[in-house]
């Protein structure tokens, strides 16, 4: 059902339509620059807002939804370098698996115009019932290489019921497979892992990224709907962690972070 519920969205809405505008001041978050996006576009469409983005006095990122007179506004932010292969650790305060049916929070890389267009080179971690009320709050889906009939993205969508008020959430991306993690807590072993998914297709060229990306983070309304309840939103981003995988089997070695073999 959350295959066909994303097809029948459509591709520009979900997971295309990120290129926007960077017109506010850089934030620092995580060891790395992040671009903050502003302007009208997709996903949703959606009115990206600086204002409803900050790092407060612990460290800690806020991405915000936010109502004011008769205008939503919704979150983006994304990193001015390009990751490559590796370990991508996002660390959350707050309970994403209770989302409002119309709020989507993504935690992804993505492509750029140089590297391929919408529909591509994407890998994703989001938390959406894409509008319908479900158990299967989570989502990781990987989005192929290339544009061409019959490379489709490969979506698995799990139980993403948490334990407490804090999670994990990781995926590593080499050039033959991607493996994705959900944990319980802010941890940096495995303790608290209830979910996990493995995607290792044989024609891996095709199918997964094989470029660096930049980093993307964004919590924004199906849609452009406003959520159900009427109430603004407000996600809390305690770490990003990137580990470089320096063996690159492949020959890909254009990604920007360095690497200690």
């Amino acid at each position: 059902m959350l295959r066909n519920l994303r097809a029948a969205i459509g591709v520009g809405l979900l997971a295309g339509s990120c290129f926007g505008s960077a017109t506010a001041q850089p934030i620092n978050f995580g060891g790395y620059t992040w671009e903050v996006r502003s302007g009208t576009g997709g996903p949703g469409p959606n009115t990206f807002a600086a204002s409803n983005v900050a790092v407060d006095a612990d460290g800690y990122l806020h991405l915000k939804i936010s109502h004011t007179g008769n205008q939503w506004t919704t979150a983006e932010v994304f990193t001015d370098a390009a990751l490559g292969f590796g370990i991508y650790e996002f660390k959350i305060i707050g309970r994403p698996d209770q989302l409002d049916t119309n709020v989507v929070l993504g935690l992804f890389n993505y492509t750029t115009p140089l590297i391929g267009p919408d529909g591509t080179n994407e890998i994703d971690i989001e938390f959406a019932t894409w509008g319908d009320p479900q158990a299967s709050s989570g989502n990781w889906t990987i989005w192929p290489a290339l544009a061409q009939p019959g490379l489709n993205a490969t979506t698995h969508g799990y139980d993403a019921t948490l334990a407490g008020n804090t999670s994990t959430h990781r995926f590593a991306w080499s050039a033959h497979r991607v493996d994705y993690e959900s944990l319980n807590g802010l941890v940096d072993d495995e303790t608290g892992r209830y979910a996990n998914w493995s995607f290792a297709p044989a024609d891996y060229e095709l199918r997964i990224p094989q470029h660096a990306l930049p980093v993307h983070m964004n919590l924004w309304l199906l849609q452009g709907q406003p959520p159900t309840d009427n109430k603004e939103v407000d996600i809390t981003i305690a770490a990003f962690r990137f580990t470089a995988d320096c063996i690159f089997d492949s020959g890909f070695d254009d990604a920007s972070a360095g690497c200690t073999r």
